[in-house]
């Protein structure tokens, strides 16, 4: 029997109307994977609980996992990006969700629970919530995980740092530090998709000063599509290496401090916290949009930039005007969360496909090695990240070439020289 806590059950059909536009974008997953899970059932018998945001790509990933023959469990890992059309067509499918749009913080850790409760085999992570819960409050069930999956930049560093204290009791694969996944969701999908959520703010990108704070692979990618839109963008670091590239890269570099004091928009994407400082309030220009790509809600003040501000007034959904002492305004997206999917769909379908190809395909390599893996983080298999690569080639009708006997010899010996 389904299991479910969503918004509206009503919302279905414009759900399956959503799914039907995604799985067009998305043939890795939701045909070449899913027509060989389909006759193979790779996963029968297994249950898979994913704390992921619940949008239409994230439904043709659990329709994949299903036609595998696992049970399927998600909740949100953001209190803002599920889109409760797609939750409710999902449970019609007979997927047990626990989500909604606009769950309190309380709220959000009661669904991770239920999602917990029903002891799930694997655990799908974007954000490290869902298996940092699981190690907290259900020590018995950490013994029975096959294994884990961490879908975002933040979350590996938080296993990361588990790991490193011996606390990390699960084998642990990092899919977000796969070639197919931070090369392509994080850099093109996280590029795109703060435009898309600036889109509805009705400004011109040619001639404003943006600043990107952080050069991975996200803020590069929003930084390549600011400037491609004619912006002046600047990028704000910490580590060398990063600051260097983006200069060589053609971009500015300086301290936030003081690149802030001439942007029109600011985005952060650093995976750290208080990026913005109380101190630099008042260096904002009036009329500045302030937009968080990071995973958490922390990189962006929030709290303080309301507790200062005069008055606050929401100008469209999920926008903000605050008000400073001094009469400037700015303009706060999605309450310092993820902008592109609270104010947009998130990154386009054709990206998160190999994103969640990778799921796909790793949830079936920890089964085949279920009682092999041991707790900790291991690499995401080679063969199964070339293997998402040459898929999405194919659904592209893109043909490569291959090396021959003597060429890969070559490269992979010694003997032969000058």
């Amino acid at each position: 029997m389904v299991k479910f806590k969503i918004k509206d059950e009503s919302l279905a059909e414009e759900g399956f109307d959503a799914l039907y536009i995604a799985e067009r974008k998305m043939p890795v997953t939701g045909k070449i994977i899913r027509e060989r899970f389909e006759k193979e059932k790779p996963l029968k018998n297994i249950l898979i609980a994913g704390c992921l945001h619940i949008t239409k790509e994230t439904g043709v990933l659990a329709r994949t996992l299903k036609a595998a023959g696992a049970e399927v469990a998600l909740c949100g890992s953001n209190p803002l990006s599920t889109q409760d059309d797609v939750a409710a067509a999902l449970v019609k499918e007979g997927i047990n969700v626990f989500a909604w749009h606009g769950n309190t913080n309380e709220e959000f850790y009661e669904n991770i629970r239920s999602c917990l409760d029903l002891k799930p085999n694997i655990l799908i992570d974007d954000g490290a919530d869902l298996i940092v819960t699981a190690h907290k409050e259900y020590p018995d069930l950490i013994q029975s995980i096959y294994g884990a999956q961490e879908e975002t930049t933040t979350g590996v560093k938080r296993f990361i740092a588990m790991e490193e204290r011996g606390l990390l009791k699960v084998p642990l694969i990092p899919v977000n530090n796969a070639k197919c996944k931070n090369q392509f969701d994080n850099e093109l999908g996280t590029g795109q998709g703060i435009i898309s959520a600036i889109y509805g703010m009705h400004v011109l990108f040619a001639g404003k000063n943006v600043v990107v704070a952080g050069y991975g692979h996200c803020s590069s990618g929003m930084a390549l599509r600011a400037r491609g839109l004619g912006s002046n963008v600047t990028i704000t670091e910490v580590d060398p290496i990063k600051a260097l590239k983006a200069k060589f890269a053609g971009y500015n570099v300086a301290p936030i401090s003081e690149a802030i004091k001439n942007a029109d928009m600011i985005f952060t994407a650093t995976g750290c916290k208080n990026v913005i400082k109380k101190s630099d309030f008042e260096n904002l220009k009036d009329g500045v949009i302030l937009a968080n790509l990071g995973h958490f809600d922390v990189e962006i003040p929030t709290n303080e930039l309301k507790e200062y501000a005069v008055s606050i007034k929401t100008v469209r959904k999920d926008v903000e005007e605050l008000t400073f002492p001094s009469g400037k305004k700015i303009y706060l997206l999605a309450q310092g969360r993820l902008a592109n999917l609270v104010l947009a769909e998130g990154h386009p379908s054709e990206i998160m496909d190999m994103s969640f190809a990778l799921q796909s395909l790793i949830s079936e390599y920890i089964i085949k090695n279920k009682g092999q893996l041991k707790p900790g983080i291991i690499p995401v298999p080679e063969e199964i990240d070339n293997e998402v690569g040459f898929l999405k080639l194919k659904s592209m009708n893109i043909e490569i070439d291959k090396l021959t006997d003597e060429q890969y010899n070559y490269i992979h010996g010694f003997e032969e020289g000058t």
